[in-house]
């Protein structure tokens, strides 16, 4: 099953993105719709997953603040290793921001997941949206200096 993953605008690819969300999040995990949707969507850098025949199929953003979240992949696209190349995607856009910790809310059935990406939950579980989730955080090192 072959896949890319790419940075998107929220402008030019917000039918995209909220296609996989509105799949995953509302209609698979009942999250209410005024839930998914807020003020960071705009200025997130925003990843998206595209099946061969250009069909979304994972997303995942970056708030300005280190903070990975809404990610997202299709059933049918879970276990071929999309959710990891978005990951990483997402991870070397914060190094190339100069973050120096990534935090994310995992809901608790994907720790082993993020952990397996060098994330460390934190904290007590708590609820998001009805969710079981923790924090989970994973420490950058410094974005290797480029040659001039």
């Amino acid at each position: 099953m072959d896949y890319t993953v790419q940075p998107v605008s929220w402008r030019d690819s917000w039918i995209a993105v909220a296609d996989v969300r509105r799949a995953v999040f509302i209609q698979e995990q009942g999250v209410p719709e005024a839930l998914e949707w807020d003020e960071h969507d705009a200025t997130a850098a925003h990843v998206l997953a595209r099946a061969t025949d250009h069909t979304p199929i994972g997303t995942g953003r970056l708030i300005e603040s280190g903070r990975i979240g809404r990610m997202a992949v299709l059933p049918q696209w879970r276990g071929c290793g999309v959710g990891g190349a978005m990951l990483q995607l997402l991870i070397g856009i914060a190094r190339e921001r100069s973050h120096t910790i990534v935090k994310l809310h995992a809901q608790t059935h994907a720790i082993r997941f993020y952990a397996r990406h060098g994330f460390s939950a934190v904290g007590e579980e708590f609820m998001e949206a009805g969710i079981p989730h923790r924090e989970m955080v994973l420490q950058l090192a410094p974005a290797p200096a480029r040659s001039a």
